[in-house]
């Protein structure tokens, strides 16, 4: 099993002592080479001062003038060390002190000089914990010593020697190719690679697919020993499983889906809804997630595998998922096959208010799947439409016409927000990656991630109570001055677009802002474009604030959220689910055993009577390492799927304008800089630059208080709002770069234009 010094290291906190052993089962080495390899990097840790080596095991040594961070590089050669830390400085890099470090790669810094007012503390690469780069796309060059790979970012300073492999070099000369890096650089010697596959003559010629997954290193494959390990995976729930769970197969359940069965066969399906009245008149809400943790045990291949991935990435129509199709197959509810899940059953007033939850490993039968489509189509009709499915309306009507409105009311009315955008692609049922409630397609999709938030929310107050170490999903607010160009853009608009308060911007104002949107005549891409404002939501082992779901909000936190419903999709998920089970298995329901009184750690009865630790300390203390060294990793996988779905878009984007080259389209000037304007194409959501240089019919000055580029001798005026006619002028397919010029439009200086 790969492994990276920065995931070794990974099991050291504090001054706890680690043994090999425990390394080689948390790092799946099984074989001989492998074995080898920890042998050799733990006696070169040891070397070089990072770790101590006490009575056989090994101890991690922290020094303060020693942090580990990622590098960003420029095209230039110089480098800064991002750390993770909030608010901690980046520190400077001279290319001479990268130590054969690339961009992306994380590594250990040692600061060599201090920072000042105007300049950034200084430092040098003292360790490579995890290379960012195994692979490059490059084009191929013929050299007087063989030939060589020149990568294609520009931030990669560097070529590759090429070892001959089955592909034939010459003919690849000047194609496009994605390269394995076989050695990283050795002193003075220049790295290795091979050509593992001549994508095209060109970045056009090459599939998009094929493109983001060889830039973002994403795995379309898995290996033969976690395809054998997910086949020997058992078929049949076994009887212990059955005895110890909640039978829940009489309770009449309803699973949703992108499409309904096709040939037998269906998507990703990892939750279903059931829906009573109780006697009481309250309704009886069933938030069931199908259960993942018997068949992914921990440091086991198919788990080392998930882990590495850390979310499922979806390009376009191909999915590269998180687990391999045996266990999605096994995990999947299926309507009319029994599933272990974890069910979060939640009794609501006749407001929507919870009024109490349980949390349960349950067995579950789906009786009935159903596509976005096929329920939306069935909202409101009469029962003798559907006379087979009576109940299953009933449910689907208390649901989405009573239900679900309810909390979206609640969310709402704490001041949360919502998005319009009609061609969001949305896997997931809660927030997803985007971080709020998006109004896409068909309204049953924002519908059902309100129910989807609850459970979330509901599972996170359930550990945050109980104190048992959880990960949390966290969300910050936009830098007010992230968000300038749009108040600017929405009041050129006629929109009056302001911050509630000057210094920080509230889940509140984009309500508000969504609000005035709808009454726009450029709703779309001002949504759009308030999208793009929203920071990644990302993962802690602290509750916090989620802005985009309003949450949170007060120090401390006045809510915790987590993500708990998409086990076969985000390893995050399947920790909570690994957390839950914990938390039912070992916690402890009173402070001793004479205490007669025991609290029920499967309800939310047991909130505010706990003063003891549930999990014994051993456990305790354990769980919290192992969930802490995972969150800086799970945060990097969920930016990289985020960055390459985003990639994937652009080029398709890019492909559909070079085919419109020369075409005329009307659009929106969304920015502005001293170099030239941006314009959203309304009509596509494609964006493009004028630059200054093409406009020659006059001298044009930037004006940067009023965002706007100002005619010397015309007095015409190009601002954040001005609608414009422009043509596609050439298109840059890989860079993703749309130049344009204009054919017709602007508006008029203003006197207070040209004092500026």
């Amino acid at each position: 099993m790969e492994f990276s010094i920065a995931t070794l290291l990974s099991n050291f906190t504090g001054d706890k002592l680690v043994a090999p052993k425990a390394l080689e089962k948390k790092l799946g080495c099984e074989d001989e080479e492998n074995l080898e390899k920890l042998e050799i990097i733990l006696d070169t840790l040891e070397k070089v001062g990072i770790l101590v080596k006490e009575r056989g095991k090994y101890r991690r040594v922290y020094e303060d003038d020693v942090v580990e961070a990622k590098l960003r590089c420029s095209s230039k050669g110089f480098c800064f060390a991002i750390q993770d830390a909030e608010q901690a400085e980046d520190i400077y890099i001279r290319e001479s002190h990268l130590s054969n470090a690339w961009n992306g790669d994380r590594v250990l810094v040692k600061v060599t000089k201090e920072g000042s007012r105007r300049r950034s503390p200084e430092g040098e690469v003292r360790l490579i914990l995890e290379r960012a780069n195994p692979s490059v796309l490059a084009r191929v060059r013929q050299t007087d010593s063989g030939y060589r790979a020149v990568p294609l970012d520009d931030r990669l300073l560097f070529e590759l020697a090429l070892k001959t492999n089955s592909e034939n070099l010459e003919e690849a000369i000047d194609h496009l190719v994605h390269v394995e890096v076989l050695r990283y650089p050795l002193g003075q010697n220049p790295p290795v690679g091979k050509v593992a596959r001549v994508l095209g003559s060109d970045a056009e010629e090459a599939a998009d697919t094929d493109i983001v997954c060889c830039k973002h290193d994403l795995r379309r494959f898995f290996s033969e020993n976690v395809l054998k390990a997910a086949e020997g995976l058992p078929k049949a729930i076994s009887k212990k499983d059955k005895n110890q769970r909640l039978d829940l197969r009489n309770l009449l359940t309803v699973a949703f889906a992108e499409n309904s069965l096709v040939d037998g066969q269906s998507g990703i399906i990892e939750n279903a809804l059931s829906l009573e009245k109780t006697d009481t008149g309250q309704w009886r809400l069933g938030v069931h997630i199908t259960d993942t943790t018997p068949y992914v045990l921990p440091d086991e291949p198919i788990d080392l595998e998930a882990k590495r991935r850390g979310t499922a990435v979806y390009l376009g129509q191909t999915l590269l998922p998180l687990l391999p199709d045996a266990v999605i197959a096994q995990c999947s509810l299926e309507p009319g096959q029994e599933r272990l899940a974890i069910s979060v059953l939640l009794t609501l007033d006749e407001g929507g208010q919870i009024v109490e939850f349980e949390i349960q490993p349950t067995i579950i039968q789906v009786d009935h799947q159903l596509s976005y489509q096929q329920a939306q189509s069935m909202l409101g009709s009469p029962q003798e439409e559907h006379p087979e499915m009576t109940a299953v309306l009933e449910i689907l009507n208390n649901l989405f016409f009573t239900v679900a409105p309810m909390l979206r009311v609640h969310r709402l009315g704490r001041g949360a927000f919502e998005v319009n955008l009609p061609e969001a692609n949305l896997p997931y049922q809660d927030e997803g990656r985007i971080g709020t409630v998006v109004v896409s397609g068909l309204p049953i999709n924002s519908l059902l991630a309100e129910l989807m938030i609850l459970a979330n929310l509901a599972v996170a107050s359930h550990l945050q109570s109980l104190s048992v170490p959880s990960i949390y999903c966290v969300q910050k607010a936009p830098d007010p001055e992230e968000i300038q160009d749009l108040l600017k853009l929405g009041n050129n608009l006629g929109l009056n677009l302001n911050l509630q308060e000057e210094e920080v911007v509230l889940p509140s104002d984009f309500q508000s802002f969504t609000q005035m949107f709808a009454e726009s005549s450029a709703t779309r891409v001002l949504n759009y474009l308030l999208k793009s404002t929203l920071k990644p939501a990302n993962y802690s082992t602290r509750p916090g604030f989620h802005f985009g779901l309003a949450l949170g909000m007060g120090d401390p936190p006045s809510a915790a959220y987590t993500h708990c419903i998409s086990p076969l999709r985000r390893y995050a998920d399947l920790l909570i689910q690994r957390v839950l089970h914990m938390l039912f298995e070992k916690g402890r329901d009173r402070r001793s055993t004479r205490s007669k009184d025991p609290v029920n750690l499967y309800h939310s009865s047991s909130h505010g009577n706990v003063n003891w630790n549930v999990l014994p300390p051993t456990i305790h203390e354990e769980l919290e390492i192992q969930l802490s060294s995972m969150i800086t990793h799970l945060n990097e996988r969920e930016k990289l799927a985020y960055d390459a779905e985003a990639d994937l878009e652009g080029l398709q984007k890019a492909e559909l304008m070079k085919e419109r080259t020369g075409e005329v389209f009307k659009g929106l000037i969304t920015g502005v800089q001293s170099y030239g304007f941006f314009v959203e194409i309304e009509d596509l959501l494609v964006e493009g630059l004028v630059h200054v240089s093409s406009l020659k019919d006059d001298w044009y000055e930037f004006r940067s208080r009023h965002s706007c580029l100002v005619g010397r001798k015309n007095r015409t005026a190009y601002r954040l709002g001005d609608r414009v006619e422009v043509e596609v002028k050439s298109v840059d397919y890989y860079r993703q770069q749309i130049d344009l010029v204009t054919v017709s439009g602007g508006s008029e200086a203003s006197n207070e234009d040209l004092e500026d």
